[in-house]
């Protein structure tokens, strides 16, 4: 397995930054784009990668948000996955700014091959894209800083992830993790029959050392999970915290990790 990062939150040497995300995995001989970044900054890091774009064979969306899919007009003619809850109208509670996708479900029918699925969708024999993470915890997905267009709150139901079978055990790629990453691990388990984590990266919408991050940290740690990669959405609290815990390294554009 190979992952490129196309688009985060801190830049690499040679590649710029945004408030977004964006990966090129490549696993089971096909490349999938997960997230597109909020701007055409994926597709520019990409080049400067010597990364080819149409070579992609799947797009993936985790979720509905401009940070995750407002790049997705730079792309077409792909297949395109994503909940179906992807193209409500949504806000910030605090300023009432918009945070939805720029592109309508009409749009991106006309641009993609769109696939919505809000139960597991298996991409290749060792992925899966994982559909709708039930909320089992009581420590995550509590509270929202979100709201829908009447003003009531959005828990970010949309919210996915991917999961993909390494002979280590199950690698989780998250976009933002508003699941909350201890549901979407365990909701990866029983849609994949695995047993043993090797590794989760991507997002994980943690902002403080508080209980969700101590208890996060207590489950990885628990199921020794060897490759422990926060990134984009997760503050430097909660950095901090993971780094004294797994000795993290920070999560640059232009990084590949291959496992």
């Amino acid at each position: 397995m190979k992952i490129s990062v196309l688009a985060d939150n801190h830049a690499g040497a040679f590649t710029r930054a945004e408030h977004g995300l964006s990966y090129l995995v490549e696993h089971d001989q096909r490349k999938i784009l997960l997230d597109t970044g909020q701007s055409s900054l994926f597709a520019e890091n990409a080049s400067v990668m010597k990364i080819n774009l149409e070579d992609i064979d799947t797009i993936v969306l985790s979720h509905g948000h401009f940070d995750h899919g407002d790049g997705l007009d730079n792309l077409e003619g792909k297949k395109l996955i994503c909940h179906p809850g992807c193209f409500v109208q949504r806000y910030r509670k605090q300023d009432n700014t918009y945070i939805g996708l720029k592109l309508s479900k009409e749009e991106l029918e006309q641009r993609f091959s769109l696939i919505t699925a809000e139960e597991p969708y298996r991409i290749s024999e060792g992925s899966w894209f994982l559909g709708y993470i039930p909320r089992i915890t009581d420590f995550e997905s509590q509270r929202t800083t979100f709201i829908f267009k009447d003003g009531s709150p959005d828990f970010v139901d949309d919210d996915s992830a991917m999961a993909l079978m390494l002979d280590e055990g199950l690698f989780i790629v998250t976009g933002c993790g508003h699941a909350g990453i201890v549901n979407t691990i365990e909701h990866a388990l029983k849609v994949t029959g695995g047993n043993k984590i090797a590794g989760v990266m991507g997002g994980f919408h943690l902002k403080t050392d508080d209980r969700q991050t101590i208890e996060t940290i207590k489950y990885l740690k628990e199921n020794r999970v060897k490759y422990v990669m926060p990134s984009h959405c997760t503050e430097l609290p909660a950095l901090a915290s993971f780094y004294n815990e797994f000795g993290i390294r920070q999560v640059k554009t232009g990084d590949v990790f291959e496992i």
